[in-house]
């Protein structure tokens, strides 16, 4: 899952956003000056604004896990009158920003929704090329330019990972052998994931683990089972299309966080987004904060 996306994917992005000059697959030539110092304003700019803008918004709570379920890939393909999977590639190209975007604030946690257990009862075709292009943004993860070595951030894979294709299981258990070491920050993908199977799981290995010893299953002996015990819950959950239902995704760890539903899909979403969703977060902070004490409590 390389930072830089591949020259489909820039040919297809540029189709639709030829302002950007980041994406333009293939560049006037080095000798081209006034372009190069466009370029390097541009970024300059870019990264100056977004450094003034996280410095305000870090004078309150930065949200220590965001995660996002990525909606609306296939109607934006359609909408587009794009080919097949072309909406993911050009929704990769997004959730690449948001991972910047999100490490740059200084989210230590990230959790995205890649691939639900229903996704499978779509056709044959559609689950092929989706484990395709899978496999080959996992392999980019363990690059040397890769955003998860840029940002030193940890890599798991979430879910009942025994369901997905040989390939690409065997690519996600690459990439975590490879990033076990990166400490700064986390990303957790959930593929082959839903929360019904992730607490089934969870209970069914708690009851193996009490079989021979008396006395009940508490929450914190199912919590020890989660797919997700390595992260704290998430304080945001930001789903693109304007829908709000969590699909069955953190249903477990989502009872006292924000969600936040902007109306784009997903490969449209922007920096504006995130620091929306981050401003609402903050304005929410004290009561979600006490909300969760009062949960913990009661625990």
């Amino acid at each position: 899952m390389s930072e830089f996306p591949s020259a489909e994917d820039l040919k297809i992005k540029n189709r639709f956003f030829p302002e950007d000059s980041s994406l333009v697959a293939t560049p006037p030539p080095a000798t081209d000056l006034p372009y190069l110092l466009h370029k390097c304003l541009s970024s300059l700019t870019g990264t100056f604004a977004r450094k003034c803008i996280f410095s305000i918004l870090s004078v309150s709570q930065i949200p220590n896990h965001i995660a996002f379920i990525m909606d609306g890939n296939r109607r934006y393909s359609k909408q587009h009158k794009l080919i097949d999977g072309a909406g993911h590639r050009v929704g990769f190209t997004s959730l690449m920003s948001m991972l910047k975007y999100s490490y740059e604030l200084g989210v230590k946690y990230v959790t995205i929704y890649a691939f639900s257990i229903e996704n499978f009862k779509r056709s044959p075709e559609e689950v092929q090329s989706l484990m395709d292009l899978m496999e080959e943004k996992i392999k980019g993860l363990i690059k040397e330019e890769s955003i998860v070595n840029q940002y030193g951030v940890r890599v798991y894979f979430i879910g009942n990972l025994k369901l997905l294709s040989k390939p690409v299981r065997l690519a996600a258990e690459r990439a975590m052998d490879a990033t076990a070491k990166n400490s700064r920050a986390v990303l957790s993908i959930c593929i082959a994931y839903t929360s019904t199977d992730e607490i089934l799981n969870a209970v069914l290995e708690s009851c193996e683990e009490k079989r021979d010893e008396k006395g009940e299953i508490g929450v914190r002996d199912i919590e020890r089972h989660m797919y997700m015990k390595m992260t704290p819950d998430p304080d945001i959950i930001i789903r693109t299309s304007g829908e709000t239902r969590l699909s069955n995704f953190l249903l477990w760890q989502s009872g006292n966080c924000l969600l936040y539903s902007p109306a784009v899909l997903w490969p449209e979403i922007g920096f504006r987004h995130l620091v929306q969703a981050v401003l609402d977060f903050q304005k929410n902070f004290c009561y979600l904060n006490n909300q969760k004490k009062i949960l913990s409590s009661i625990d």
